[in-house]
């Protein structure tokens, strides 16, 4: 396993830990491939009963990598974001995230495949795909809209506003604020109390209250053949360039 996935198990409880302080725990293709298997392997494993995301250093995660935007190729084995996200779309068990510091793009996405979040109120979310030339991703064009309605919706993913621990719990993104330091307690507890419920009749209220996956994994699909178009134009090459320009200086 990946270094920066730290993986820890307790109580029925899988953590994963994103954990590229450095990058501000930005997912790479490594890290991806990390997610991706441990999420499959506790699919399978009755003694897992929940699984909560967190980040380390301060940071959730700063979102994709754009180097690995900046290299794609259109390959689904390089592209391995979207298997990611398909992964946690069909997860079956409850998902719970703990959210400090920075939640960008795809650390936002992911969020609404979450049963539980768990947030600072210094949190800082953001989903700036269009800022890069690139549309929504994580089914978060139907998503969004659902969970903030269309006015929220665009403000958020069309101009590409930012918005802090407080806005999410207002808007129904977050269960509750802490302090950044209790976050990860605060949504490991959550999960604990979680795993020793009736297992049977968790997953079948999950089922119930999420409806047939099919309509997200469908438009995860429509989204990444948008967005793998999107990542080889012109334009999100220029804003790709002026990207890595400025971090140059």
């Amino acid at each position: 396993m990946s270094e920066k996935i730290v993986v820890s198990r307790e109580q029925g409880v899988l953590r994963l830990l994103m954990n590229r302080p450095e990058k501000k725990n930005a997912l790479d293709r490594e890290m991806y491939r990390a997610l991706i298997a441990t999420l499959e392997a506790a699919a399978g494993d009755d003694a897992v009963r929940a699984v909560v995301f967190a980040g380390a250093g301060g940071n959730f995660t700063a979102g994709n990598d754009l180097a690995d935007f900046r290299d794609y190729a259109p390959s689904v084995e390089t592209f391995p974001a979207l298997g990611f996200i398909r992964a946690a779309a069909a997860f079956e068990k409850p998902l719970v995230a703990a959210v400090a510091g920075d939640a960008v793009g795809i650390g936002t996405t992911l969020l609404f495949h979450c049963d539980l979040v768990y947030a600072s109120p210094e949190a800082r979310f953001k989903m700036p795909f269009i800022d890069l030339a690139l549309p929504p991703e994580g089914a978060a064009s139907l998503l969004v809209p659902e969970r903030f309605g269309m006015a929220k919706a665009s403000q958020y993913l069309l101009l590409g506003e930012g918005f802090d621990g407080g806005e999410a719990l207002r808007l129904g993104l977050a269960n509750a604020l802490a302090p950044t330091e209790e976050i990860l307690d605060l949504a490991t507890d959550a999960a604990r109390r979680l795993a020793v419920k009736p297992a049977k009749a968790l997953l079948a209220a999950r089922r119930l209250m999420r409806g047939d996956p099919k309509e997200i994994l469908a438009r995860i699909d429509a989204e990444a053949a948008v967005f793998a178009e999107a990542l080889m134009s012109a334009e999100a090459r220029e804003r790709f360039a002026a990207f890595f320009a400025s971090k140059a200086r």
